[in-house]
Formats: C-alpha cells, structure tokens, sequence
C-alpha cells in the first residue's frame, strides 16, 4: 500500500509578489481614473454645465461665414486646452465679428468704420459660445481636469478646421 502523502506549505514566491502588486495597481487605476471620477462628481453635483465664450481672431479663411455655417451645423467641436485634449463640447452659439478701424478725418473728427481691406483678406474673426461640463475650484473653473480662466489660450478642432482662440468669458450655471 502507498502512503499518503502529505502537503508541504506553498511559500510566496517574486513572482506572487508581483502578482499582487499588478492586482493592486490595477484597482487603484480603476478607483482613481478620470472617467469614475468624473462619474462620481457629475452624481454628488460636483460637475456642473459651464458656458464658455471663446474668441477666434485673425484665421485667414476664404469663406468665413462658411466656416461659421459649418461650425454651427456640426453643433460639437474638439477643446484643447494648453495642448491638452478635452473632448467634445457643445457649441451653443457663434457670431462673426466684424473688424474696425478708426480714421480721423481732415477736420479732425475719428469715424469707425468697417475695415476695407476684409474684402481683399478675409479672416475669419469669431465669437463662439460653448457648453461644457466643469468644476468650480479655489483657483477657478476647471474643465477636463485644465484650470480655464479668461485669457486662457485654447484650440477648437473640427473635421476641416483647427483654429486657436482665447478665452474671453466663463460662466458657470447655478452660482
């Protein structure tokens, strides 16, 4: 007859060591990501809707007001904000600007006036108004984990343009 054998104790070896230490890496990445974070934010009603206004000045453009029309049909528009990718916004609203100068006349008098040289070189000079979900901080609004402030420089991407602009306006609903 065989004799039973008996069970030695498995010891912990590197390689359960690492593991564990992947297993533990992993949830704290699951735990702390961006997205869940974000997730429990927008459900404590810590994110709340931010208006942002955004000017884009001087983009040489052969049909402005078609850029504009394309902008306000796709009704989305890419943020990057300090060569960070934001994501999607929506666009809410979007004027062109008309550019002026002043001329004094022979008398004396400043007239402002449409500027001559915008039929020769267009440009496309626009206000757009934007949604997006942020945060209220003691350093201000954050939107996609980038503090926003008025001044800030920022990019708007879509699929024929990407133009730069500046903040010029930030409001946050409910405050």
């Amino acid at each position: 007859m065989a004799e039973p054998q008996r069970s030695v104790p498995r010891r912990f070896s590197w390689v359960d060591a690492g593991a564990a230490a992947a297993v533990v890496l992993a949830t704290a990445g699951v735990i702390w990501s961006p997205k869940l974070s974000g997730a429990v934010a927008r459900a404590t009603g810590g994110v709340k809707p931010v208006l942002v206004t955004v000017d884009v000045k001087h983009v040489p453009s052969v049909d402005p007001a078609g850029l504009l029309q394309q902008i306000q049909d796709d009704g989305r528009t890419s943020l990057v904000i300090r060569n960070q990718p934001h994501g999607s916004v929506k666009v809410e609203g979007a004027e062109l600007l008309e550019r002026r100068v002043a001329l004094m006349g022979a008398d004396g008098q400043v007239a402002v006036v449409p500027d001559p040289n915008n039929s020769s070189f267009s440009t496309f000079d626009a206000r757009l108004q934007l949604q997006g979900e942020g945060r209220l901080t003691s350093g201000g609004v954050v939107l996609g984990n980038q503090a926003l402030k008025i001044g800030s420089p920022v990019e708007l991407e879509g699929p024929l343009y990407r133009v730069k602009g500046q903040v010029s306006d930030i409001r946050m609903e409910g405050n």
